[in-house]
């Protein structure tokens, strides 16, 4: 990777893997975009500009203006915004995606798309989902990511083209807010806890989902992408997590730093479905044997690192 461009950069995942890539690759490497321009770091540290991934004639051009040799295609509706607005769903993740292969094939370019633990469905074995297993999502989203696969698959198998890509579990940061995940209680309940010491989850008890903290998943982008490509079998769908728990285990956590901490439920019927028709932990041994993935983060040290950080955070706002 020598000159990048990335789609969805003001998202979730976006956001921090530009900065990284940035700090890795030089600013000027690193071409941000989003269809919306905001004042934050993305878009002030380095080159940045507008776009729809659902205008082709668009993502070609900006992607040939640059001149990059790597494509990362963040740019989606997540899953419980995409149940509510399932056709915008299918035209944005499904037209933008197919937008972005057409630009790595015209230009050659190296490609990443995320696929997800939402690729899965309630007849996926529940524990240690193999790598290769039955996928009958249920959701909209699911349907999306399944047919990603596939597609990025096509293009690399009739075109060549060097598509590589992870299915990631819920991701967890304190430096971007949750943007419409059916994980993101996993997200909320940290910033609640800092806030207000307690939380209503609208993901009952008992409900387990693979996650991992956003620097595991950063690196694990990054690690993949420059991967010796000969030696992947897999490409655009290997399992990645790093701990799969319920909400109580969180608040167990959590209490070690807050004792006071309050967990309450309040269970949405939506997210909660979507939830149980996934996973409960996958199996991530292909990655680890065919490019070496690791996770450096389990559920008590992310918990320390996320509720210091938000502290820090929540006194700088104060003050």
């Amino acid at each position: 990777m020598k000159k990048v461009l990335i789609t969805g950069s003001l998202g979730q995942i976006g956001s921090e893997l530009t900065t990284k890539m940035r700090e890795i690759y030089g600013s000027e490497n690193i071409i941000a975009t989003d269809i919306r321009k905001t004042t934050s770091d993305v878009v002030t540290s380095g080159p940045f500009e507008i776009l729809d991934v659902t205008d082709q004639t668009a993502l070609f051009t900006i992607a040939k203006k640059h001149k990059v040799d790597t494509i990362i295609h963040l740019a989606a509706l997540l899953s419980a915004t995409a149940e509510q607005k399932p056709l915008l769903a299918w035209n944005l993740n499904m037209g933008g995606l197919v937008n972005a292969l057409e630009a790595a094939r015209e230009l050659q370019c190296q490609f990443f798309t995320p696929s997800s633990i939402g690729a899965f469905g309630p007849t996926t074995p529940k524990d240690w989902t193999p790598q290769d297993t039955i996928q009958r999502p249920t959701t909209m989203y699911g349907v999306n990511k399944v047919a990603g696969e596939l597609l990025c698959d096509y293009y690399h198998h009739k075109f060549g083209v060097d598509t590589r890509g992870l299915r990631f579990p819920g991701l967890i940061s304190y430096v971007t807010p949750p943007g419409g995940g059916t994980t993101d209680y996993a997200v909320e309940i940290y910033y609640e806890a800092v806030k207000h010491k307690r939380y209503t989850s609208y993901i009952d008890k008992g409900t387990y989902m693979d996650m991992m903290y956003m620097p595991d998943a950063l690196n694990a982008v990054i690690q993949l992408m420059e991967a010796d490509g000969s030696k992947l079998k897999h490409r655009n769908s290997f399992n990645v997590s790093a701990m799969s728990f319920d909400p109580e285990q969180m608040a167990t956590e959590i209490r070690k730093t807050i004792p006071e901490f309050v967990l309450n439920y309040q269970v949405d019927p939506v997210r909660q479905a979507i939830a149980e028709s996934w996973p409960n932990h996958i199996d991530s041994s292909c990655a680890m044997e065919e490019w070496g993935f690791k996770a450096e983060y389990n559920l008590e040290k992310m918990t320390r690192e996320m509720l210091g950080k938000l502290k820090v955070e929540s006194q700088l706002v104060l003050t």
